[in-house]
């Protein structure tokens, strides 16, 4: 019976990482989430298919996100991509003290992760792990790692 009980409630993730595996979890976080994706790539100047590619949703969801009649919840990897890029707007807005923080992503980049792509259209491309590369890449600029 102890078994059946475990698969009920699966064992908290070690060090009590955030794994976004839980339903009840991601629909706690997805409203949240959806909200600062939304207003970040508007703060980007993003268009609504580049919105809706970096969450990883149609364009037609992007559009019923934005007009507020979404009710759905988040998957595992779309709270993963939401995060990514929380991360990299706040270490963005460490970094620069001004409007260059929103334009960044928008500009085409030499840095090794991006190959003359502007961030936005290198995470697009490379998923969610150019997404946490781009995080990593911006906390390494700022002196974060």
């Amino acid at each position: 019976m102890a078994s059946a009980l475990w698969f009920d409630t699966p064992p908290a993730a070690p060090g009590g990482l955030q794994t976004f595996s839980a339903e009840p979890d991601r629909r706690r976080l997805t409203g949240a989430a959806v909200k600062a994706v939304l207003r970040l790539v508007d703060a980007w100047g993003g268009s609504n298919a580049e919105g809706a590619a970096l969450l990883g949703v149609s364009e037609s969801t992007w559009d019923r996100m934005k007009a507020g009649r979404w009710d759905g919840v988040l998957s595992q990897d779309q709270l993963t991509r939401a995060s990514a890029l929380i991360g990299v707007f706040k270490g963005l807005h460490l970094l620069f003290a001004d409007a260059m923080a929103d334009r960044w992503p928008m500009l085409e980049n030499r840095g090794p992760v991006f190959d003359r792509k502007t961030p936005v259209q290198a995470m697009i491309e490379g998923g969610i792990p150019r997404m946490l590369e781009t995080r990593q890449y911006v906390d390494a600029l700022r002196g974060g790692l």
